[in-house]
C-alpha cells in the first residue's frame, strides 16, 4: 500500500505541483480533477473555503487513488480530523500552526503550513511539517528562498504560492524552490475544464523545461 508520504516523494520526484482549486464543487470534481489528473498531476488540494470540500475530497479520493488528495486554508487541528476522515491525505494552510501540524502527524499525513520567516519555518520543522509553502510568494522572491535553504535542514523542501505562473516559475526554481502550489492561473469557478486541461499542459512544460534545461 502507497503512503502519503510515498505519494509526496514520488510527486515532489516527478511533478512537484500542488493544484489549488478553490471554489471547487462536488458537481466538478471528477471533470476538473481529469483536466488535472490526466495530464499528470498527483498533488491536488481542495481549500476548505470551498463549497463542501470534504465531499469533492472524498470523490477525487476515489476517483484518484494514485494522487495526493486533500485540503487547503486548513486552519484548525478539528478540521484536520475531518479532512482525514473524508480520506484526505494532504493538509495544507497558510500559517504555521503547530496544533495543526502535530495532528497531522499524528493521522500520518502530508502537511505543508505555510511560512514566511525563518522563525516559522524552523518552528513548522520541529512541529512535524513535511514542507514548507511559503506563502505569500508575492511578498517574497527567489532570493529569500535561496537565503531560507541556507540555514535549513539539507533536503527541506520549500514551495511558493501565490502569483506563479508558466513564465516566472524558472526564476524561483533558480532560488530553490523544490515546487509550487498553482492557484487561480490553473483553476477557478466556472473555468471550463478543458481550458483547466491546456493550462495544465502549460505549467508541467514549464516545469519539465527547467528540469531538462
Amino acid at each position: 500500500m502507497t503512503t502519503p508520504f510515498e505519494k509526496f516523494h514520488a510527486a515532489m520526484r516527478e511533478l512537484p505541483l500542488v493544484a489549488i482549486l478553490r471554489g471547487l464543487t462536488p458537481a466538478e470534481a471528477a471533470d476538473i480533477g481529469d483536466a488535472i489528473a490526466g495530464p499528470g498531476f498527483r498533488l491536488l488540494e481542495v481549500p476548505l473555503n470551498s463549497p463542501h470540500p470534504l465531499e469533492s475530497i472524498a470523490l477525487m479520493r476515489k476517483r484518484f487513488p494514485h494522487a495526493l488528495v486533500g485540503a487547503g486554508t486548513v486552519l484548525g487541528a478539528q478540521q484536520v480530523r475531518e479532512v482525514h476522515a473524508a480520506g484526505g491525505e494532504l493538509i495544507v494552510s497558510p500559517n504555521f500552526n503547530a496544533e495543526v501540524i502535530a495532528e497531522a502527524a499524528r493521522l500520518g499525513m502530508v502537511c505543508l503550513p505555510g511560512v514566511m520567516t525563518p522563525t516559522e519555518a524552523f518552528g513548522a520543522l520541529a512541529a512535524g511539517a513535511t514542507g514548507l509553502k511559503l506563502f505569500p510568494a508575492e511578498l517574497a522572491s527567489p532570493a529569500v528562498v535561496k537565503a531560507l535553504l541556507a540555514v535549513l535542514p539539507a533536503g527541506t523542501p520549500v514551495m511558493p504560492v501565490g502569483g506563479i505562473t508558466p513564465a516566472n516559475m524558472a526564476e524561483w526554481r533558480a532560488g530553490g524552490a523544490a515546487g509550487f502550489g498553482i492557484g487561480s492561473a490553473l483553476y477557478k469557478p466556472g473555468k471550463e475544464a478543458a481550458a483547466v486541461c491546456d493550462d495544465a499542459k502549460k505549467f508541467i512544460a514549464a516545469w519539465t523545461g527547467l528540469i531538462q534545461a
